[in-house]
């Protein structure tokens, strides 16, 4: 069966989800802000959630239309087929979000939302009552302009959450963002990756799962899981054709530096449940002492900044310091995300390139050093 299915990315990253979905075989795929649109069956449905690096879930879109009152929003989710989804007995909570748009109040839309799959699911399934206590179909709803989207979340927990990184030390880098970071970056096997601020290890782990080819959601559980309509061995085939495009071949290494010792230990516990722990290596080490001894290497790093843990004095001094300490080398490549707009101009050089992305909500550049 083929389906609208819907990829929400960070601003900044839609080219990279839409040609990750094309790589993938999805079916006209079509970016825009903060969005991709693709189709797909099942095994599309399974394969993204498996296998998205920067998505930030994978949704089922019911349908589209402009509603400007309740009862022309109330009418049109009423017409959907939810019977083709959800079970008598199923769950639906319903959240979403209106920008821009007539129908303002959230909770109401809710209200009404709910209220119009409830009487489409009484009349079909000829009763008075839903118990609510099955499988999980979450219902998720986007107005813009009076334009609305329905969708079902098949994803559950957002994919940035891999599943390795159970503790996480203070401000961390999100999966998708280190990820994105990683390709930025052209990573690849055979690099040596380096992160002198590397925290719990996200930046350092994401890099070698894109190098190795390793799928990055594997090990977490996923809402069309637990669906009766999806075969479970759809997951198996989708899962199995993953860990065979693994690379054996592991040439990949990387080396992780932070002042904070229970940082390093936590990065080290995230590494070996991620399963690189044989691959990437931690040193209690200050940027002031910063230094790499190899011919080739790629810094990928997230420093810290005023608006997340040092006020901004301190951040600035680091910025200096990272100036002073990444100079150019032949072979040698640095990536570095900050908030600051004065980033460039206390590293000491301008940028070969940089790309708006955000940081949670922090609006940041990713500052590219390649030449």
């Amino acid at each position: 069966m083929k389906m609208n299915l819907v990829a929400p990315c960070m601003l900044g990253v839609e080219g990279l989800v839409a040609n990750e979905l094309r790589f993938m075989g999805a079916e006209n795929v079509q970016p825009e802000n903060g969005r991709v649109n693709f189709q797909g069956d099942f095994n599309m449905l399974a394969r993204t959630n498996l296998c998205s690096r920067y998505s930030e879930r994978i949704l089922i879109e019911m349908g589209k239309f402009t509603a400007k009152t309740f009862e022309q929003l109330f009418q049109n989710v009423k017409n959907m087929s939810w019977e083709q989804w959800i079970g008598k007995n199923d769950r639906f909570p319903v959240k979403g979000r209106s920008l821009n748009s007539q129908l303002s109040s959230v909770p109401a839309c809710q209200k009404i939302i709910k209220k119009a799959i409830v009487e489409r699911l009484k009349s079909k399934y000829h009763v008075q009552w839903l118990e609510e206590t099955g499988d999980l179909f979450q219902i998720q709803f986007l107005i813009m302009k009076d334009k609305v989207s329905i969708m079902i979340d098949t994803s559950g927990n957002g994919l940035h959450k891999r599943g390795y990184r159970a503790v996480s030390t203070d401000a961390p880098i999100k999966e998708t963002l280190a990820s994105t970071m990683a390709d930025l970056s052209h990573v690849h096997n055979g690099d040596i990756v380096v992160d002198p601020f590397c925290g719990s290890g996200t930046i350092l782990v994401e890099s070698a799962l894109k190098a190795l080819n390793i799928a990055p959601n594997k090990n977490r559980d996923f809402s069309f899981k637990h669906w009766r309509m999806i075969d479970e061995n759809i997951w198996k085939q989708e899962l199995d054709n993953a860990l065979s495009q693994e690379k054996t071949n592991r040439d990949f290494r990387a080396v992780g530096y932070d002042i904070d010792p229970h940082a390093i230990d936590v990065a080290l516990s995230n590494c070996k449940k991620a399963g690189v722990g044989d691959i990437i290596t931690f040193e209690k080490r200050d940027i002031r002492d910063f230094s790499c001894d190899f011919e080739q290497c790629k810094v990928i790093t997230n420093p810290p900044y005023g608006e997340r843990l040092l006020d901004i004095e301190q951040a600035k001094n680091i910025y200096r310091i990272m100036g002073e300490k990444f100079f150019k080398k032949q072979g040698y490549t640095y990536t570095v995300i900050s908030p600051d707009e004065e980033f460039e101009v206390l590293f000491g050089r301008k940028a070969d390139k940089r790309r708006k992305l955000y940081n949670g909500m922090i609006k940041c550049q990713v500052y590219l050093y390649f030449r």
